[in-house]
């Protein structure tokens, strides 16, 4: 897979915004973020670098084709997340958890 997660967090407003956005999602919804820090900075860190060179929290672990009708079901919460979750505990970015599959 062509993942873009990178691991070096450049906390900057981007990346502050994305954090928040995560972190108020997956508590309305029931969900919790990735308990690992690694792996929730580097999905964080992805979204934020999606957001500086495309305008949006592109999830991090999709191919952006640039073609924004076809990338737009891939901004996070992607159209797929839900899915993924109910089906694997966790969507593919590994961002949003069921608490009760951890």
């Amino acid at each position: 897979m062509g993942f873009s997660i990178s691991t070096q967090p450049d906390k900057g407003k981007e990346y502050e915004n994305a954090l928040k956005m995560a972190t108020l999602y997956a508590k309305a919804k029931g969900f919790v973020l990735n308990p690992d820090e690694g792996e929730l900075t580097s999905v964080i860190v992805g979204l934020s670098e999606n957001e500086k060179k495309h305008k949006f929290r592109f999830c991090p672990c999709r191919p952006i084709t640039g073609k924004f009708e076809e990338d737009k079901v891939k901004i996070c919460p992607c159209k797929w997340h839900l899915d993924e979750i109910k089906e694997d505990g966790h969507c593919l970015c590994r961002l949003f958890f069921d608490p009760k599959r951890i």
